[in-house]
């Protein structure tokens, strides 16, 4: 189950125009932003993460009651996510499981991009690159370059005649990938097959169904105190779940630029064992870093380096209560 609530947590036109004014390549970012949530579009895309790579068919409808979108593994373990609104579905049959959650901070591709763009330019440099094709569609780069170590990079390649991001790279300082979703094929803009936005899955009597939506917890948030550790970052959400079988209860708090977003995952810590240590551990393109403090566990992650990782949980503290 938690694997899918990262999930769902995780989850321009001719020429060269490399020099261009900062303006005009974030007019290209607000023309992406736009697009995902606004505009109809069908296709299959490509996810790549260290390793492992996932092929993914995408359904996304506007209509007079808001948004539907549909997500579909095409290979490995089978899963959907069926979003209605803020309402999101992650629905698991080889588990027989069906998680219900809200809409986080970050959307799913292609609606990677936050709807104010303006402040990003704080913590990037932003610019245009090159026109190409993605998906057999002209195509327009965008490069956002972190102007610290505390967040990777970004290209997005935006459609030139719909805005819609095709192709979203995020980038190490050495230029390595670390995660890649891409476009095989895309249809904008055009009526969607009703079909493709149904639940495939039935469920049965035998199914559980877990709702992990949770409840605010601004007020818990405040108990703890991070400082000015990690600029540019600032608390968006808070939320107290209910996770595992045992129905657990965590606080979730996330941490976001606009861009990179951070969770943090706090329960009671374990007694003793290797559970006490702090460290590292990878999961794809996300890193995981784990300290006790407080009697608490802090659990961090989220797709940065791991320097924005390690600030966050040692430097979070939590007043007495």
């Amino acid at each position: 189950m938690r694997r899918c609530l990262v999930a769902l947590w995780l989850f321009v036109v001719g020429g060269v125009a490399v020099g261009a004014p900062e303006q005009d390549a974030l007019f290209w970012m607000d023309r992406m932003a736009s697009a995902a949530q606004k505009l109809n579009y069908s296709g299959t895309f490509s996810y790549l993460s260290g390793k492992r790579l996932e092929a993914l068919r995408i359904a996304h409808v506007v209509g007079p009651n808001g948004e539907v979108e549909r997500l579909e593994t095409l290979d490995g373990n089978p899963r959907e996510v069926i979003r209605n609104n803020s309402e999101v579905r992650c629905v698991l049959p080889d588990l027989k499981t069906v998680i219900i959650d809200r809409v986080g901070k970050r959307r799913a591709f292609p609606a990677r991009l936050p709807m104010a763009v303006s402040a990003l330019d704080e913590y990037y440099r932003i610019s245009l690159g090159d026109v190409s094709r993605v998906a057999g569609r002209k195509a327009q780069l965008v490069v956002l370059e972190p102007k610290d170590t505390l967040r990777y990079g970004h290209q997005l390649w935006a459609d030139v005649d719909s805005g819609l991001l095709l192709k979203a790279r995020l980038v190490g300082a050495k230029g390595e990938v670390i995660e890649q979703f891409a476009f095989n094929e895309i249809h904008v803009g055009e009526a969607v097959d009703p079909s493709l936005l149904e639940q495939k899955y039935a469920v049965a009597d035998d199914w559980q169904t877990v709702n992990a939506k949770g409840d605010e917890a601004d007020g818990e948030a405040a108990a703890w105190r991070l400082g000015d550790v990690l600029p540019g970052y600032r608390l968006v959400s808070s939320v107290r779940r209910s996770v595992g079988a045992q129905g657990q209860s965590v606080l979730h708090m996330v941490l976001s630029d606009g861009m990179a977003n951070i969770s943090v995952f706090v329960e009671p810590a374990s007694a003793g064992g290797a559970s006490a240590s702090a460290g590292f551990m990878e999961a794809g393109s996300i890193a995981v870093y784990a300290r006790n403090v407080g009697g608490q566990r802090l659990t961090v992650l989220g797709e940065a380096p791991h320097e924005a990782l390690r600030r966050v949980g040692d430097g979070m503290t939590v007043d007495a209560q």
